[in-house]
């Protein structure tokens, strides 16, 4: 079908909660996508950090059409290997307890506020169930998540939202001291706010954060929904800032295409959680757990992750290098980068990269988001760099 035919039966057919670009994605190689009237793109979104390992990537394909031959799924009344592998090797990378497996970042999220709750309620009983999340930050799409999430713009329409949670400004670690009274159970954040704009925390706040929490009995969750699975240059951001963190929340490239989530506590809180109090019909089905085992195969590796540093940081080089003065900066880590530009420029930015064959996110008021998936060739930076120098010229 043409794009024209296909956006008629969009319009009919799908709910309008999207503000979609006028493109229509066939099939993809690597980091390159191609629309389906036969347009080359090269993406360095790679659906908002999931393909984590590109596309037709024959060790995912494999994988996938290996286990769909056995298993799709069975509840999670009965134990696959796909499943027990999967967590084995995220426990084993970490040092950590053990994991729970959902089907979304929003999911895992959900997850891990109720591990929280219960861990504080098991210990101290009723009335210490608030949690601190960091303004500026973003953890899901459900109704509790929406809450969660430290942007006041997310809080509306869907009233009433789930009590319970309070802001504290990211790297002010005497906000959260303030925010966090008696009530509080646990604080909540991202290492690097990524739809807030890509902005990393300060290390020193961070570690501060750490040993507020441990000296209250506070489950520092760290939500790696977005920074996870080799996405920094580590296996986890959290790996980076040399904190352990209670909790860990993950999804998007762990499937590295395919719908997956998990909470992965530490040994204080990993039995928090036990039989009827938490469940998901999908979560750690076979066939996504299979997925995950190959994508984790390849990034928990050294010198993977090592290639993933160097990537980022020539990327970083190339787009500073344009020497464009509608380019204010970039930051980020590792493959998590964001250009920064004029607030009312970043549309005409995105949309000509977009247009001349580039295909970039955007993240805050003044970022031009770059996910790529971790394994794009040099070549293929080097052509988006290429059409980057046109439209910043």
């Amino acid at each position: 079908m043409t794009f024209q035919a296909l956006k008629a039966e969009e319009q009919q057919y799908v709910m309008n909660t999207y503000s979609r670009f006028p493109i229509a994605l066939d099939h993809g190689e690597g980091a390159t996508l191609w629309d389906v009237e036969g347009k080359a793109y090269i993406d360095l979104a790679s659906g908002i950090g999931v393909n984590s390992l590109g596309y037709n990537n024959p060790v995912i394909v494999d994988a996938l059409h290996g286990q769909a031959q056995k298993l799709t799924h069975v509840s999670n009344l009965f134990t696959t290997a796909p499943m027990v592998q999967a967590a084995k090797t995220l426990v084993t990378a970490t040092g950590m307890g053990k994991v729970f497996f959902a089907n979304s970042g929003a999911e895992a999220n959900e997850g891990a506020i109720k591990l929280a709750r219960k861990y504080s309620f098991d210990k101290y009983g009723e009335g210490r169930s608030k949690i601190v999340t960091l303004l500026n930050s973003f953890h899901g799409r459900t109704v509790t998540t929406l809450k969660a999430t430290g942007q006041a713009r997310f809080h509306n329409f869907f009233f009433p939202f789930t009590d319970g949670f309070d802001y504290a400004e990211a790297n002010n670690i005497e906000s959260v001291k303030e925010r966090a009274d008696e009530s509080t159970c646990a604080v909540m954040m991202e290492l690097i706010q990524g739809e807030g704009g890509v902005l990393p925390l300060d290390a020193s706040f961070v570690k501060a954060a750490e040993a507020f929490c441990r000296e209250r009995d506070l489950l520092l969750i760290i939500d790696e929904v977005q920074t996870g699975i080799g996405r920094t240059g580590a296996l986890f951001c959290f790996q980076n800032y040399g904190i352990a963190p209670d909790v860990v929340t993950m999804a998007k490239g762990l499937g590295g295409g395919v719908p997956i989530g998990a909470v992965l506590a530490g040994t204080s809180c990993c039995d928090v959680l036990t039989p009827g109090t938490h469940a998901t019909t999908f979560g750690g089905t076979p066939l996504m757990c299979a997925s995950a085992n190959a994508v984790l195969s390849v990034v928990n590796d050294p010198k993977f992750l090592t290639s993933v540093r160097e990537k980022g940081a020539y990327l970083r080089e190339r787009i500073l290098g344009l020497g464009s003065p509608d380019i204010k900066g970039v930051r980020g880590m590792g493959l998590m980068l964001a250009i920064l530009v004029d607030a009312d420029r970043r549309a005409g930015f995105v949309n000509a990269l977009i247009e001349k064959g580039v295909l970039p996110l955007t993240a805050g008021a003044d970022a031009i988001r770059l996910l790529p998936p971790l394994t794009i060739s040099y070549a293929e930076m080097d052509a988006a760099i290429e059409i980057m120098k046109e439209v910043f010229a």
